[in-house]
């Protein structure tokens, strides 16, 4: 049964206590890497998990601790690690696949460093995955979190940060590698593009980074309430408000099967809420849901979007158009078809496109040709979006990982520039190959993602603490 959205604030509160214990069980990582940079003692997080010292053997990075601490903010921010020349952490991976990595930033007083003097790259395992142009990052002062998703094949996962120059400086307060669940990214998408549909493979190994999670007609759900300690935010900056649509939420079970979304997936507080289109008569609304998020144009994005279907009376009532940059990526999506016969039973699909230049991407979900009167004609639960790297391999940037690391002041630059330039070309020219030999040439009809849904074997997570911090 569907409520009006007056009731949501005390269903929520009562849902997270009812749910909590079997959200956080459900998922235990082989790999749980929860390092507290500069600290010398665990430290408790937020969501209640536990950091731990970063051990360094190097000399030449630096412990850095608040000495004024806001007593409000969480303990892993009031100590940082700096380093004043290219510095690495190398991780031993145990479970192949793809990995959650986190970084955390945040500034504080320091009469030793001047912020502005942050002037850094990121790499992890050849991407380059951030830039920083004097912290913090646009002149946001509060702590920074950005996630990737990096697959690792066997051995290390390799986070490098190497300073622009010698007089600045590069830092980080706290870092996470997780090893993810085996369905949480799908080796394939479809490809929307000029009014075109085409599959869209390899998307596995190419190193995503989370740019916008959004619980849609819902609250903020916090790490504390998701098996995977994300973050989803509120919509309503994002929605192109408009009348006829309405947000409802659920009072029942959501009802994860095998081979659709998983709880990791997708929590329940996300499932549990949405916006949706809703026809009252016999004719179906002409009214559309959108939603517009700033973009970077030379980049694709993957769009991840979240359905649950908990509003209809009875399967068989649900169709819709989803639309994404303008372009028509799924003709009446029968979400009944989709989640396998079964109400409350969530669905999720991947859509790649590109960012372009008007620095934005917008998701639109409608009613179709096949709607029906006095049904739901319309509904959306949540949505994600993450950046693929570009032909060089960076997620920020046009520069490649072997330039950022050739950039460091050595002898010999005259030689070594030209040549990293040329290795860039090589490696642009060779990704672009790649891709264009993986995408289908033809269009395709839109059909059913398969999902990998393989169990990750049953062991407890923990965290190691033999790896070890070193300068390059």
């Amino acid at each position: 049964m569907a409520f009006p959205y007056t009731y949501l604030t005390l269903f929520l509160s009562l849902l997270s206590l009812s749910t909590l214990s079997l959200s956080l069980s459900a998922f235990s990582p082989v790999d749980n890497y929860l390092f507290d940079c500069g600290s010398t003692v665990d430290s408790a997080f937020d969501d209640g998990r536990r950091f731990v010292p970063d051990s360094s053997t190097s000399a030449r990075s630096i412990s850095l601790r608040n000495q004024n601490p806001n007593p409000n903010s969480p303990q892993i921010y009031q100590t940082a690690r700096v380093f004043r020349r290219p510095s690495k952490y190398e991780f031993q991976i145990h479970d192949p696949g793809t990995q959650m990595v986190r970084l955390h930033f945040q500034s504080f007083n320091s009469c030793n460093f001047d912020w502005n003097s942050a002037q850094f790259h990121v790499l992890v395992n050849g991407f380059v995955v951030l830039k920083v142009s004097g912290f913090g990052f646009g002149g946001v002062l509060g702590p920074m979190i950005k996630e990737y998703l990096i697959w690792v094949g066997t051995g290390k996962l390799v986070i490098r940060f190497v300073p622009d120059k010698k007089s600045s400086f590069a830092f980080v307060n706290a870092i996470e590698v997780v090893s993810a669940p085996k369905d949480l990214v799908a080796d394939t998408a479809m490809y929307v593009s000029d009014g075109k549909v085409v599959g869209f493979d390899g998307l596995a190994k190419q190193a995503l980074q989370v740019v916008h999670r959004v619980n849609v007609g819902g609250h903020k759900v916090t790490p504390f309430n998701d098996s995977l300690w994300r973050t989803w935010i509120t919509d309503e900056e994002f929605f192109d408000a408009g009348f006829g649509s309405e947000r409802v939420y659920f009072g029942g079970r959501i009802k994860y099967q095998v081979g659709g979304a998983s709880r990791e997936v997708g929590p329940d507080n996300v499932y549990n809420t949405a916006r949706l289109i809703r026809s009252t008569n016999a004719s179906i609304p002409n009214v559309n849901m959108t939603w517009v998020f700033p973009a970077v144009g030379g980049y694709k994005y993957l769009v991840r979007m979240h359905f649950c279907d908990f509003a209809s009376t009875s399967l068989g009532l649900l169709y819709f158009n989803v639309y994404v940059n303008g372009n028509l990526a799924y003709e009446d999506l029968d979400l009944s078809k989709a989640a396998n016969y079964m109400l409350a039973s969530p669905f999720y699909t991947d859509f790649v496109v590109d960012g372009d230049d008007s620095d934005s991407l917008t998701v639109t979900v409608g009613p179709s040709n096949a709607s029906v009167p006095y049904a739901i004609d319309g509904i959306l639960n949540g949505i994600e979006i993450m950046k693929l790297n570009n032909s060089v391999g960076s997620l920020d940037g046009e520069h490649c990982a072997e330039w950022v690391l050739g950039s460091w002041p050595k002898g010999h630059v005259s030689l070594l520039v030209p040549l990293v330039a040329a290795a860039c070309v090589l490696l642009s020219l060779s990704m672009f190959t790649r891709r264009r030999i993986m995408r289908k040439k033809e269009s395709v009809a839109w059909t059913k993602l398969p999902v990998d849904v393989s169990e990750v074997n049953a062991k407890h997570g923990n965290i190691h603490q033999s790896d070890k911090l070193e300068s390059t």
